[in-house]
């Protein structure tokens, strides 16, 4: 009697259960579920891309030594040998045409690129456009006339932790490989990769020669471009980042277009939400991002945001860190309109924000400065929205600017983003008042340059 209720019980709890509670497959058909499918139509898009450099290497007996390096970092003083670097990564077509998109860092300064299909050809590959700031670069290649398999893009913003995820690529230049894993977090930041902080996380295995590479989902669509991974070893440990396909399909449409990728300007400092500062400002939770700072032309003040407010969502889409409110503006087009939500005196408000290029405004007049000055060959600019977001620069900045260190011997003393003060006394206001204080120095000269927001004086006599 007691092994019939047993029975009983164990056939009414099988029935109870949903069917996600199955653990085991339940036929021969689950067993052999396989990505071959999705990676039969996706492995063809992606390709190996090898590419070539010439490098300058220091021989200078110090060029090692960290005490001379935190004074000079790379352009230690000495002698420099030009040397050929070879780079390996992946790459993923994305037009049939032969464009292929792959990170910057894999053909940086590349004199030669080779691109090999999973076919087995090769095509020389010209670079058509790079952008450091996103680790993106765009590659062209000659298409046959019945043109190239390419990659569809999905759509990362609808990606959930959890998805399933392939990662294709060409790790340690064995060959074309396939990993699998899941969509392990959203909205990854803060690991020093490019300056739009976020990423998809997958546990995917990921290792060198990968980026570049594909990150596919189940229906065989790019949702994004491995670029780099968190490791003690050198290989994989299961946390890769992906920057997002929606990210990536802008830089490409650029490139398609001709032109450099334009980010939209935000023109406003935003600082992190801590949990005092969400306190101070009744909020439930330390989400969003603070705004500090605005200038005055930013769309965002145009849109009626003022110091002080919070923005919390883009496009209803909730922002978590700074950061991610970041990336939810750059990703979009400029000449597009986001709804952007923010919090003020503790209510919400929602506006529409019509996102537009950063303002040359005023021009940058660039000039090299003369070989004959101790900072020759240096290349200065304006200050405007524009440079100030091209290098990455905080608000406000006003002067002249250090766009390009050089390779002169002015090199030694000054870095990219150094904003030039005062030259023997003299405030410096733009790049014609930097020219003229330098030609009217009689073998003197004492600059002042603000580093990092802190004031740095070099002297120089002849």
């Amino acid at each position: 009697m007691l092994r019939t209720i047993c029975l009983l019980l164990a056939a009414l709890l099988a029935f109870a259960l949903p069917a996600q509670a199955q653990q085991v497959p339940q036929s021969q058909g689950d067993i052999t579920l396989s990505f071959a499918p999705v990676v039969r139509a996706s492995a063809p898009a992606v390709v190996n891309v090898y590419a070539r450099s010439k490098v300058e290497v220091s021989v200078s007996p110090f060029a090692n030594d960290p005490f001379f390096r935190q004074f000079f970092g790379d352009n230690m003083p000495g002698q420099k040998q030009e040397r050929m670097a070879s780079s390996l990564g992946s790459g993923v077509i994305v037009d049939k045409r032969g464009y292929i998109v792959t990170n910057n860092h894999v053909v940086a300064n590349a004199t030669d690129v080779r691109v090999a299909l999973a076919d087995r050809r090769e095509f020389d590959a010209k670079v058509i456009l790079t952008d450091p700031r996103s680790d993106l670069a765009v590659l062209k290649i000659e298409a046959p006339k019945d043109g190239l398999p390419a990659l569809p893009f999905g759509n990362s913003d609808e990606l959930a932790v959890g998805d399933l995820a392939l990662a294709i690529g060409n790790p340690f230049g064995i060959g074309q490989t396939v990993t699998s894993g899941i969509i392990s977090a959203l909205a990854r930041s803060d690991n020093g990769i490019a300056d739009a902080q976020f990423f998809v996380q997958t546990d995917a295995a990921i290792n060198p020669g990968n980026s570049g590479g594909a990150l596919v989902d189940m229906q065989g669509r790019l949702i994004g471009i491995n670029t780099s991974i968190i490791t003690r070893s050198g290989g994989s440990v299961g946390i890769g980042f992906a920057i997002p396909a929606n990210m990536v399909r802008l830089v490409v449409l650029a490139a398609e277009n001709g032109g450099k990728f334009v980010r939209p300007w935000m023109g406003a400092a935003i600082q992190e939400i801590t949990n005092d500062i969400a306190e101070g400002l009744g909020l439930e939770r330390p989400d969003g991002g603070l705004v500090l700072e605005l200038d005055p032309a930013s769309p965002l003040a145009l849109a009626g945001l003022k110091r002080g407010d919070v923005i919390v969502a883009v496009d209803g889409q909730h922002i978590q860190a700074s950061r991610e409110l970041v990336y939810r503006i750059v990703s979009k087009p400029v000449g597009s309109t986001v709804e952007v939500t923010y919090m003020r005196q503790g209510k919400p408000i929602t506006a529409p924000v019509k996102l537009i290029p950063a303002p040359e405004k005023p021009p940058r007049d660039q000039r090299t400065i003369d070989p004959k000055s101790p900072l020759g060959g240096v290349v200065v600019a304006n200050l405007s929205p524009a440079v100030i977001d091209e290098l990455n620069m905080p608000l406000p900045e006003k002067g002249v600017v250090v766009a390009d260190s050089g390779k002169l011997s002015g090199a030694r003393f000054v870095k990219k983003g150094d904003v030039i003060a005062a030259v023997n006394g003299a405030s410096i206001t733009s790049v014609a008042d930097f020219a003229k204080a330098l030609r009217q120095s009689s073998g003197r000269w004492d600059i002042t340059i603000l580093r990092a927001g802190k004031p740095v004086r070099l002297r120089f006599t002849d």
